[in-house]
């Protein structure tokens, strides 16, 4: 075993990020360390000694996954190889269980001890999967403050370690700025599927608002990874659009009265930013008739979960529409009132999350399996 190896492995595009966030860390600690891999640019740009690309992988839905599997075995037949070769001291799985959770018995197999960063949501579907982190996962990194209780309750070793999207977004400056009453945040998301299917939705609903609101500003904001060309061919370019770099999205996001956002993490970093967000989601029908079944939680968006209770109005698929999303905006619009009560609710969520670094309490834990084995 190669005592200055670690691998991480991660599929989505926040995860990279979070990722590239662990490695500096790592590294800060231990410049003599390697790091191994399945990752996006964020991480390439630390260094990760690259075996497969995290965006070749990015994918939504059952339908989705199927048609891309040969790729996807592929690439686990590279990594098997690679990690049997290699034999990193820790593999650090992020998110993504229907790929990492092959990784995780290929590394039972190996001996490889396996810390799990941005665990699969088994408290909200398929619990079915708690008896596979019993047996192949060696502990958990808790993002979400009520994780560690739920792991801990089935005979997991968890720690909360707070959630690193605090991280990227510097409050200190951020609360300085005022949101506009003439300004709506679009975030279509970070996956060009989820991209392609909502972002014209939303397109249409603010050229529609646009009549009721004639000053109204829409800042189409670019996710991490994806490139702007590729945002303009569903929202074609007119005098009511700006379109956002990634780089400057927290300080439009902000400045926003309201955002129109696919669900992900982007909800999360609009309610620590006490932005109102209208929710939207659309899957394949095979892929959201599957979820309807395994899942077990009332809410998608995690501020709703968070908070329990449903402070973001969602709306799932064949109610993710131009209708909707219009009324649903012109009641904020119309009730400055109301929106002021949700940005008092979403003052909470920060409360919850704490303030404590994820990246360096799950440093802390790296460094402790590394140093004293399984």
């Amino acid at each position: 075993m190669n005592k200055n190896l670690v691998w991480i492995n991660v599929c989505e595009p926040s995860a990279d990020n979070y990722g590239a966030l662990l490695m500096q860390e790592l590294k800060r600690r231990r410049p003599e360390l390697e790091i191994m891999g399945m990752g996006g640019p964020a991480m390439r740009e630390q260094g990760l000694i690259t075996v497969s690309r995290s965006e070749d992988i990015s994918l939504v839905g059952l339908t989705e996954v199927f048609t891309a599997l040969p790729r996807i075995m592929g690439y686990l037949r590279d990594i098997k190889a690679r990690m049997r070769k290699d034999r990193p001291a820790l593999l650090i799985l992020m998110d993504a269980p229907d790929f990492n959770f092959r990784l995780a018995k290929m590394a039972q197999s190996l001996k490889i001890p396996v810390l799990y960063y941005i665990a699969p949501q088994v408290w909200a579907w398929r619990k079915s999967r708690i008896k596979f982190l019993q047996k192949y996962v060696d502990r958990i990194a808790c993002i979400l403050p009520f994780e560690q209780d739920f792991f801990q309750q089935n005979s997991i070793l968890a720690d909360f370690v707070g959630h690193p999207v605090m991280e990227g977004l510097s409050l200190p400056e951020l609360d300085k700025i005022a949101a506009r009453k003439n300004q709506i945040a679009i975030l279509p998301g970070s996956r060009k599927k989820e991209i392609s299917t909502l972002l014209p939705v939303f397109s249409r609903s603010a050229d529609l608002l646009r009549r009721d609101y004639p000053d109204m500003i829409f800042n189409v904001i670019q996710a991490p990874g994806i490139k702007m060309d590729f945002l303009k061919q569903y929202c074609p370019p007119k005098p009511w659009f700006r379109f956002i770099t990634s780089d400057n999205r927290h300080a439009f996001m902000k400045k926003s009265s309201l955002a129109l956002a696919a669900s992900g993490t982007v909800t999360l970093e609009c309610a620590i930013l006490e932005v109102p967000a209208i929710v939207a989601y659309r899957l394949s029908w095979i892929s959201y008739l599957v979820g309807r079944m395994l899942i077990h939680v009332k809410y998608i968006s995690m501020p709703n979960l968070i908070l329990g209770r449903e402070v973001f109005p969602e709306l799932i698929q064949t109610r993710a529409n131009v209708d909707n999303i219009v009324s649903s905006s012109r009641a904020w619009l119309e009730s400055p009132n109301e929106t002021a009560r949700v940005r008092a609710r979403l003052k909470k969520i920060k409360d919850l999350l704490g303030n404590k670094s994820a990246t360096i309490s799950c440093a802390d834990l790296v460094f402790e399996l590394m140093d004293k084995g399984k």
